[in-house]
């Protein structure tokens, strides 16, 4: 094994199981059989290199060894700081702050959470890309979630598809909500002659979310709501086009009406990421505290 190959093992505990199933059963998909074949991987039984034909017998002790990976083009490594909530062989739990964009793009390639990720993998010595779990807007703070190789990225994909991961967030939101609790189940789409707006269009994708008054104020002479919001589906600016169309936009959010006069970006926070670990069993369940902006607001 090379330094730093991801590996995995797993004990038999069904009679006369053929490899491939059991490599199967245990989430191993396609195209990662395929890389481990021939990218540098093996596929070992009791310490020994056998094909995906062998038969195995209960108690056998199956190890996944997977290829180093090579780190994306063009994605430039740097040394940056960000809080870190957990992190084990597979995950890496990290809070991002406002005005940090998730990812790079052409016009802005560096100081990204991706650019300070690819650093702290190479500093530890993990051949390794980034593989980003749950993304959030340049503005939106709070928990972001990566796997640090392909098959925990796979694994934990799959379970997002399934709503297997559960997040929850917190905005401070124009006027009091009126309902306690309400769902909005609105249909999200993107607005014409633009990239980046979105609106409410049958047309558009089926969105759903959760809302939850925690408490109704007022500043400045200014009603406000404090809102926790649960995402049923995952669609871009959902919360934010939520909000906004049933007449209780985001605070600071002035692409969907929201007044910047309290906060210089949208008041919104990933507080909460919550789920069984795919490899240990592990209950995970992690909160972020709320950045400064958004408490000066609340107290």
């Amino acid at each position: 094994m090379k330094k730093n190959q991801i590996s995995l093992a797993f004990e038999v505990k069904e009679k006369r199981l053929v490899l491939r199933d059991a490599i199967k059963e245990y989430g191993i998909s396609k195209k990662a059989l395929t890389s481990i074949k021939f990218d540098g991987g093996k596929i070992l039984v009791n310490g020994e290199e056998k094909t995906v034909r062998h038969m195995l017998e209960i108690g056998d002790v199956v190890t996944i060894v997977f290829p180093n990976e090579k780190k994306s083009e063009g994605l430039i490594a740097e040394q940056g700081e960000f809080p870190i909530l957990f992190e084990d062989d597979h995950l890496l739990i990290l809070v991002k702050k406002t005005g940090m964009s998730t990812i790079p793009s052409r016009e802005h390639p560096q100081g990204t959470i991706a650019n300070y990720v690819a650093g702290y993998l190479e500093e530890s010595g993990l051949t390794s890309t980034v593989h980003i779990v749950t993304r959030l807007d340049k503005d939106t703070s709070g928990i972001i979630c990566i796997a640090k190789h392909r098959h925990a990225h796979h694994l934990l994909s799959e379970m997002q598809k399934k709503r297997a991961i559960f997040r929850t967030y917190e905005a401070i939101v124009h006027g009091h909500v009126k309902e306690d609790q309400m769902i909005i189940d609105a249909p999200i789409g993107r607005k014409d002659g633009s990239i980046i707006e979105r609106v409410i269009s049958p047309d558009g994708k089926n969105a759903k979310t959760t809302v939850q008054v925690l408490k109704r104020f007022s500043v400045h002479g200014e009603n406000i709501s404090h809102v926790r919001l649960e995402l049923h589906t995952g669609r871009t600016h959902q919360i934010r086009v939520h909000m906004m169309s049933i007449g209780h936009p985001l605070i600071g959010d002035d692409l969907y009406g929201g007044s910047r006069l309290l906060i210089n970006r949208q008041a919104l926070h990933a507080k909460e990421l919550g789920f069984i670990h795919p490899f240990t069993n592990e209950v995970i369940q992690i909160q972020a505290p709320f950045p400064q902006d958004m408490v000066e607001i609340l107290v």
